[in-house]
């Protein structure tokens, strides 16, 4: 049988008590503006739509044009929901308060529009990466921050798409993890990985291992058991420099994914909201474990909105290891 997206949406809001199809809504914002950056990705070589878009981001990155297509293309389908108050987006430096913000407006949404996008000039795979908060009670929409600055076991959905060989949509809303990909002739997403499971146990490592030196103690440690069969077998490395598809791989295929602080940036590098969360919640939701290092990172209270993290994920018998050789709170 075929299922869309919006279909599997639809009996998934049922679960929420009240829902009226304003979450139905809010999502199918999201599923139509991927499409059109995939469209736009497809086309990347044959367009002008690579290299720098001449700005840099409130991170301190150069934007590519894709970044600021992608970006554009969210803000615009999410702006026109009723149901969504406040949007946050990597490339903005504050929160945006919807002009038709009010008593309706439940839903806060937080993305990363185009993580890797350096790498599109390369024809490697990039991503989309999405949180989905409910508007905590008594706030108001003059309060963007409380909106947004809610721990990740608040959200209420959360997923990715990955632009690769194909265009596959990851989302989950607390009832498992389900797969969709793109079928260009019909321009639908249809299901084709229902209930993901992370293997117990995989096969490979990832992790940028040019930075190993700077890596905290136990973090090589726990490296050598996997290179050298400590866990039964011996890993191997897969390291794409995607996040999305790197993580994605570690999704469908088990074994662990490692984004460690390094002695240059010891508070991490990815964004603990619209990157570590969003990926945290679904590895969780699908038997993964996902910690900072140190702590779950579901419990993690964001200080600001572009707060930064070290994310490791991972099968339970990786996440087991890590757990043994790095110091952690857990």
């Amino acid at each position: 049988m075929i299922v869309t997206v919006q279909q599997h949406i639809l009996q998934d809001q049922k679960r929420f008590p009240g829902a009226s199809g304003e979450f139905s809504w809010l999502l199918s914002g999201i599923t139509l503006a991927t499409k059109m950056v995939q469209a736009r990705v497809r086309r990347a070589g044959l367009s002008d739509i690579l290299g720098d878009a001449g700005d840099v981001n409130v991170q301190g990155e150069i934007q590519q044009k894709l970044d600021v297509y992608a970006n554009e293309a969210l803000i615009h389908c999410l702006s026109a929901r009723a149901s969504i108050g406040v949007l946050a987006s990597e490339e903005n430096e504050e929160p945006m308060i919807m002009g038709h913000c009010s008593k309706e407006a439940n839903y806060a949404v937080i993305f990363d529009p185009l993580d890797g996008s350096s790498n599109i000039d390369v024809n490697v795979s990039v991503g989309t990466t999405f949180s989905v908060m409910r508007r905590p009670d008594g706030v108001t929409c003059e309060e963007p921050q409380k909106w947004l600055l809610q721990p990740g076991c608040k959200q209420i959905a959360a997923g990715y798409v990955c632009y690769g060989s194909s265009t596959v949509l990851v989302y989950s809303v607390g009832n498992g993890v389900h797969g969709f990909t793109l079928e260009p002739s019909v321009g639908a997403y249809l299901l084709s990985h229902p209930n993901i499971r992370m293997p117990n146990q995989g096969k490979y490592y990832s992790v940028n291992e040019a930075y190993r030196d700077g890596f905290p103690p136990g973090y090589n440690q726990f490296l050598d058991r996997l290179r050298q069969g400590g866990l039964g077998k011996p890993y191997a490395s897969r390291y794409i420099g995607s996040m999305v598809a790197d993580l994605h791989r570690t999704l469908l295929k088990g074994g662990v994914f490692l984004y460690p602080p390094t002695s240059d940036h010891p508070k991490g590098k990815l964004r603990l909201l619209y990157e570590a969360n969003p990926m945290a919640y679904l590895v969780e939701q699908a038997g993964g474990v996902a910690t900072d290092g140190k702590r779950r990172v579901l419990d993690l209270q964001p200080e600001a909105v572009h707060q930064r993290t070290p994310l490791i994920v991972g099968g339970q018998v990786e996440m087991a290891e890590f757990l043994r050789c790095v110091p952690h709170e857990m």
